[in-house]
């Protein structure tokens, strides 16, 4: 079902974005910026972290990173902080909803929560979260967003895709009506992105391989094969391994420990195999457990490139735009966001669960 599901929202984002809502947002970010990169920079949070939230966040690293590119270029601003929120957020930003990443599908799955009871544990510290990488990013790049900026050209802004936005709100309102009857989310990704293909083919703005290929099936393969070995090696001692470093409490002491070794964990396999490897682990322990170890495998992968495949494929895209980015540079930027990020959004979330209950 998870391969399913991820390969229908990237279906539903790629027909999204050529019914022009990314070059949409690439436009008001660039009139509204006005020539200010600090206001471009809040902007690019804003937008990346509602797409990553609603649309996952490869649409987030595949799509919206090459439109932010081209958005700083258009003002003449430094295009390194703004790429650097995509990568960040894409991660981080994807904490909010049951669909917003595969690790995200699999804690939901062993939570045993409804959709809306996710969301609305999970919002506090997604706000949290995205609230400091703005402050540490901002700082961070402080001299690149003093450099200033072009007043943009003035030109006929892209008309709003209404067809496009209605439809990821019907796909919205399927994945909560599906969590309230028990029906996969998947359905209702695959309702929405037919949706839209069927428009697309009707009026010939794609066509069946184009569809296909925005499927991205090789990646999925990758991403299939990535969970058989790794549920070899649980199965063959790594569970076990990692059985007695596991709190099973949800005090704040616990849950910032299961969030460290989550995030660690990420870092030194990935993120999506240390979800397979401890949801199982501390579904037993209750929600609050399962959610401290999915704040720790979405966070965590800020720290360095192997963290995500997310973060793999932004590096991708930002070297096909003729940019670099050093190693140094992402590490020391991570070593300063992720600690501070991880923490107050477990003390984000020991407080959402001691207000909404678990």
């Amino acid at each position: 079902m998870g391969a399913g599901f991820l390969a229908a929202v990237l279906v539903l984002a790629r027909l999204c974005d050529d019914e022009g809502l990314f070059r949409a947002c690439g436009a008001w970010m660039a009139r509204s910026a006005r020539s200010r990169p600090r206001r471009l920079l809040a902007q690019v949070f804003l937008v990346a972290s509602v797409v990553t939230a609603v649309l996952s966040l490869d649409a987030t690293v595949v799509l919206l990173t090459p439109v932010v590119f081209a958005t700083a270029a258009r003002l003449g601003a430094r295009p390194k902080p703004h790429v650097y929120a995509c990568t960040h957020l894409s991660n981080t930003a994807s904490l909010l909803l049951p669909v917003s990443n595969l690790t995200n599908l699999l804690a939901f799955a062993a939570s045993g929560l409804t959709f809306t009871r996710f969301a609305a544990l999970m919002a506090l510290p997604w706000l949290a979260a995205i609230a400091v990488e703005y402050v540490v990013l901002r700082r961070f790049f402080a001299t690149d967003l003093d450099a200033g900026a072009l007043a943009p050209a003035p030109d006929e802004p892209p008309q709003l895709p209404l067809f496009a936005l209605l439809t990821v709100a019907g796909t919205l309102a399927g994945f909560v009506l599906a969590s309230a009857v028990g029906i996969a989310p998947v359905w209702a990704a695959l309702a929405g992105a037919l949706v839209l293909s069927t428009r697309a083919l009707v009026r010939r703005h794609t066509t069946p391989a184009a569809i296909v290929r925005s499927a991205a099936l090789p990646f999925l393969a990758f991403e299939l094969a990535l969970g058989i070995v790794v549920r070899a090696v649980v199965d063959n001692g790594l569970a076990a391994g990692l059985a007695h470093l596991v709190p099973h409490s949800g005090t704040l002491p616990a849950l910032l420990g299961l969030a460290a070794l989550a995030a660690a964990l990420a870092n030194v396999i990935n993120n999506l195999p240390a979800t397979l490897v401890l949801v199982p682990l501390t579904a037993p322990a209750g929600p609050a457990a399962v959610l401290a170890v999915l704040l720790g495998v979405n966070i965590g992968p800020n720290l360095t490139y192997a963290g995500s495949l997310a973060t793999l494929l932004w590096r991708r895209i930002v070297r096909e735009h003729d940019a670099e980015v050093a190693l140094g540079e992402f590490t020391l930027l991570g070593l300063l966001v992720v600690p501070a990020v991880l923490v107050l959004s477990v003390v984000a979330l020991w407080l959402s669960l001691h207000v909404l209950g678990s």
